[in-house]
């Protein structure tokens, strides 16, 4: 009716516009045409976007192909992401992980890296109150241990994008930076960094070589525990409670407790800890605090101010 009109092959009067035999071939193209047209204008094209956009969490995995070692490799990690709806990109030489994830417009921040990659995208997720993914793919995975995620199934820790299942947890602050597991002061500090050293040179025993520089070093460091001098060789402040070993850390039954634990040990090898429970901790050294953040080895300066965060980071688990 409609493609008549448009015609006017309706008015009686009217002399007629096409040959009667062109004029029902583009009747039925025109109506076949504004039949189309109102369809489309009809469908509920909004309610299936939002149904998806509700039902389906967009996301951004940044992937560190230097941590750890094995399988899956990066590129199978890409492409399981990938698969699964979710942006995946392999940091290249040079790139920054923070400054990528600030770029993005994503509603879910993942990082797939080892304890120290993690901190970075975990601090703009936490910024934008944004969940955070954690994909276990380093070494020793502490913080993904800690979620209750398999440390060595790093493709199934990519369920919790669109798992629904959200948790929040406690941070700790140090400065401007953000930790998920602990600060480290003294002999474990000095063997980060050594580690790392020798690393760069491609030292195939970077850990042992590190190891062995370090026990060298006998003389305690020199620092405070809020305005208290410690004669310690190791001081660790956790986020949240850890059971300790003398070089590994045992795991945390919460990380939601509100509390930062410092642990000072004065031995070379510790058979006990003094522990300190608080919010806040003061750590201060004239010769300046050399420090891991996480296993990443920073300079902090003569002072660091370290707190807890309570609930920051919205957690996305499967």
């Amino acid at each position: 009716m409609l493609a008549e009109q448009l015609l006017d092959l309706r008015n009686a009067g009217a002399s007629p516009v096409l040959d009667p035999r062109l004029r029902k071939v583009v009747l039925d193209v025109m109506k076949a045409t504004i039949v189309h047209t109102v369809m489309i204008d009809q469908e509920p094209l909004g309610s299936m976007g939002r149904a998806a956009h509700l039902e389906r969490r967009d996301g951004l995995l940044l992937v560190n192909p230097h941590s750890g070692r094995g399988r899956p490799d990066a590129a199978e990690l890409v492409r399981e992401a990938e698969k699964r709806g979710i942006e995946a990109h392999v940091l290249r030489d040079g790139e920054d992980a923070e400054e990528l994830a600030r770029a993005s417009d994503a509603e879910a921040l993942g990082m797939a890296g080892g304890d120290g990659s993690l901190g970075p995208v975990a601090r703009v997720a936490l910024e934008r109150d944004l969940p955070f993914v954690c994909v276990p793919f380093g070494t020793r995975n502490h913080f993904a241990r800690d979620i209750g995620l398999d440390r060595k199934d790093p493709l199934a820790a990519l369920a919790a994008f669109d798992s629904g299942r959200e948790r929040r947890i406690d941070v700790g602050r140090v400065g401007e930076r953000i930790f998920l597991n602990n600060v480290s002061f003294g002999i474990y500090a000095r063997l980060v960094r050594r580690r790392e050293e020798h690393r760069r040179r491609r030292d195939a025993f970077a850990r042992l070589r590190a190891l062995w520089l370090t026990a060298r070093h006998r003389h305690p460091e020199p620092l405070t525990l809020n305005g208290e001098r410690l004669d310690a060789r190791i001081v660790l402040v956790a986020n949240n409670a850890y059971d300790l070993d003398v070089f590994d850390l045992g795991a945390r039954a919460a990380l939601d407790e509100g509390s930062l634990y410092a642990y000072v040990a004065c031995g070379w090898l510790p058979r006990t800890w003094d522990e300190h429970v608080g919010e806040t901790f003061t750590i201060e050294s004239a010769a300046g605090l050399r420090a891991a953040i996480d296993g990443e080895p920073v300079d902090l300066g003569e002072r660091a101010d370290l707190r807890i965060d309570p609930g920051a980071l919205r957690i996305l688990v499967p």
